[in-house]
């Protein structure tokens, strides 16, 4: 089999796990598959169990760093929409004097140099040697990683936060120490770190996707939840993401009802302009309108995307859906370029996440743009804004702790 098919096929496998574990899917297979993952569910639920009850009794202890940590993360898997939020928050201390590094694992990236079990274990056990460094993404003043090296989400916030140092390295108190002492920083941000137990945030800003808050409210592989909903208490604050205005107390009871008192942010990512992918052109959102457009993603929740695109105004004639992080190759985007000519369509629109994954050797016979979105709070300005004074000025503001 070729290497194009064993792709497709595990593609194919990855796209029907996702959707038994989102009950889309019929059948005796499905059926099959769900009482696997039941059992899997159970399995993983005990030792989520475990983990947390060694760290609250101080069995496995944290590894306090000496400056402020700021957790962004997350119950579930998939989309909340969270590199935004993180663009946000990051941005906001920068511009109040923090010296702001962003902690990410990397998620799917590829590493520069792979450390074999033999030299691990020499460096460990007898030159006592230093680990690796973590991989530096940006310093603050330059992007020095692909997305390909840096994993797409770094990636993103290393170009669009000139000023944030921005590491990857699955240990995060590695990470964290590296960017105090090699970078002066005096706030971290742990991206998708709610689960990462060993580095202990201040504030806990903890995301719920409002489309879809817990899915099933099943525990992973059988769900999307990483750790039960009664795991809510553990936020500082509540950020809302995905917003339609639309009031939905029953969600905002049930957050109250683990986390009394909690502050909700709602947010909506709102789109701002069509950015020329691999080129300069900028094109403004009325653009769209009545357009014969094409669209793909590899994203988590491709719907969303593709949403936007219909309520502004295009006429969205062909989609081509990929799995989460799904890295293109070149046969896949001439595909994909062949069939919207073969449609007569204008141009064809991906997102920002996508687009770093786009080589730039590539060039594309139809205008490809991705679509900009940045967080747009519709209701607690200013708990964020408190949320930011908290880290800024410490001092002065010490109405919650983080539990």
């Amino acid at each position: 089999m070729s290497s194009s098919n064993t792709k497709r096929l595990l593609n194919q496998l990855e796209e029907f796990a996702v959707e038994v574990v989102n009950d889309r899917r019929r059948g005796k297979r499905a059926i099959a598959f769900k009482i696997l993952l039941r059992a899997l569910s159970v399995v993983f639920g005990g030792l989520v169990h475990l983990r947390f009850f060694l760290y609250r009794n101080r069995l496995l202890k944290d590894q306090p760093l000496g400056c402020l940590v700021v957790v962004v993360g997350n119950l579930t898997v998939g989309g909340t929409g969270k590199t935004p939020v993180v663009e946000k928050f990051a941005r906001s201390l920068h511009n109040r004097g923090r010296k702001v590094a962003i902690l990410s694992r990397g998620y799917k990236s590829k590493a520069v140099k792979k450390e074999s079990l033999k030299d691990r274990l020499w460096r460990t056990y007898v030159t006592g040697g230093e680990a690796p460094p973590p991989k530096i993404v940006s310093d603050g003043e330059h992007v020095l990683l692909d997305s390909e090296l840096a994993g797409d989400e770094p990636f993103m916030l290393a170009k669009n936060l000139p000023g944030v140092v921005v590491l990857v390295d699955k240990d995060r108190v590695k990470s964290g120490s590296y960017a105090i002492k090699k970078f002066g920083c005096d706030t971290l941000i742990l991206d998708d770190g709610m689960q990462y137990l060993p580095l202990k945030g201040r504030l806990n800003l903890l995301l719920v996707d409002k489309s879809n808050p817990f899915g099933n409210r099943k525990l992973l592989p059988r769900g999307i939840l990483r750790e039960p909903v009664r795991h809510l208490k553990r936020a500082s604050y509540v950020f809302l993401t995905k917003s339609d205005g639309r009031p939905d107390p029953e969600l905002e009871a049930l957050i109250q009802k683990h986390n009394p008192g909690v502050d909700i942010i709602e947010c909506a990512h709102r789109p701002q302009y069509l950015q020329e992918v691999n080129g300069t052109q900028r094109k403004e959102l009325a653009e769209l309108k009545n357009r014969r457009i094409g669209a793909f993603s590899g994203i988590a929740v491709p719907q969303s995307f593709e949403g936007f695109l219909r309520n502004l105004g295009a006429n969205l004639l062909y989609t081509r859906r990929f799995t989460d992080h799904h890295r293109f190759d070149a046969n896949e985007l001439h595909e994909i370029v062949d069939e919207a000519k073969a449609a007569g369509l204008e141009y064809i629109v991906t997102t920002e996440k996508d687009a770093v994954r786009i080589p730039d050797t590539i060039s594309f016979s139809i205008p490809l743009y991705y679509l900009r979105l940045e967080i747009d709070i519709m209701r607690g300005a200013d708990d964020f804004e408190e949320a930011v004074s908290r880290v800024c000025f410490t001092e002065k503001v010490e109405r919650k702790l983080t539990v």
